[in-house]
């Protein structure tokens, strides 16, 4: 059995834009509802994370773009109060209601929460049951239900405050993780891998064509033997080649063939493996040291149910 930190806090279920948004609060009821039915939850070691503080988040982001996100909040606010109704749009599908900036800073909290716990050895490795999301979240601005990226500046913390060499960043969201490869491209001291369906959301693909990036595009309805094959002959081999240090996982589970934001034909035995190749290259590389972030995940039982076996598989209870 491996010890698996679990970080999560209630401040992230208040975080609300709207009736029939699918970036909803009963995501995370869904996923702590799965694991505690199946009794996982009693394996792992749960934590509190603190607010991550501006100093922190600016290791991925511009100060402008905080601090238009604090006076958005101070709008609401005043605006407002506390209705938790009230909303503020940063683009046409990411709005902030008044509690949205505390579950900001608890989402990127947890992230560098995450990362001192598993480097200092509290944990082998950890998952941040966190929204907001955040890997569509730019160096510069927030966009596809991100308000900032909580994998980018967890790999940029352990790179600067841990004295890490070498990070990787493992991307297996439907959507292209076009947020993290704006603000990591370029750094040789971060590898990133994905795969996303394409054409879809945010339509622009893989750009940068930064040495240090490998986002893989594939079509709509593949299923998953298609993408193991393609993690097998591609991810691990850069992967190994690039002996991190530490692993983080942008876990999005839009994916999997039954969400209706994907068009994607993955399922939970698909999720196990993927989550099995990271772990057997963090144990090859990195002393086992995995930090996993909730990205998308919008079908409520599908979403459950991965994470569930990703975290059983984090946690070597398979």
């Amino acid at each position: 059995m491996t010890t698996t930190a679990y970080f999560s806090h209630p401040d992230c279920l208040a975080h609300d834009m709207g009736p029939g948004h699918p970036e909803c609060p009963e995501r995370l009821d869904a996923i702590n509802d799965r694991l505690h039915a199946s009794g996982l939850m009693d394996a792992l070691i749960w934590h509190e994370p603190p607010l991550a503080t501006a100093e922190q988040m600016a290791l991925a982001h511009t100060h402008a773009h905080l601090e238009n996100l604090l006076l958005h909040h101070t709008r609401l606010v005043a605006a407002s109060g506390e209705d938790r109704g009230a909303l503020s749009y940063l683009d046409p599908d990411t709005a902030m209601n008044p509690r949205t900036w505390d579950a900001v800073r608890r989402a990127a909290g947890a992230a560098i929460a995450a990362t001192d716990a598993v480097m200092r050895g509290e944990a082998e490795n950890a998952f941040c049951a966190v929204r907001p999301p955040g890997h569509h979240a730019c160096h510069d601005r927030a966009m596809g239900f991100c308000l900032v990226n909580n994998v980018a500046l967890a790999s940029k913390y352990a790179l600067e405050h841990h004295g890490l060499e070498r990070v990787a960043i493992v991307d297996f969201d439907v959507h292209h993780g076009n947020g993290t490869e704006d603000i990591v491209a370029g750094d040789p001291r971060i590898l990133m891998v994905g795969f996303y369906q394409h054409p879809f959301y945010p339509h622009g693909g893989s750009t940068s064509g930064a040495a240090n990036v490998l986002n893989l595009p594939v079509a709509a309805y593949t299923k998953g033997p298609a993408i193991r094959a393609m993690v097998e002959a591609q991810w691990l081999p850069r992967l190994d080649a690039f002996a991190p240090q530490m692993l983080f996982v942008s876990a999005g589970f839009d994916a999997h063939r039954e969400d209706d934001l994907g068009q994607l034909g993955l399922v939970e035995d698909d999720y196990r493996w993927i989550t099995q190749q990271i772990k057997a290259v963090a144990r090859r590389h990195a002393g086992g040291r995995i930090v996993s972030c909730l990205e998308g995940g919008y079908n409520l039982s599908a979403l459950g149910r991965s994470v569930e076996v990703h975290v059983r598989e984090l946690a070597g209870l398979s």
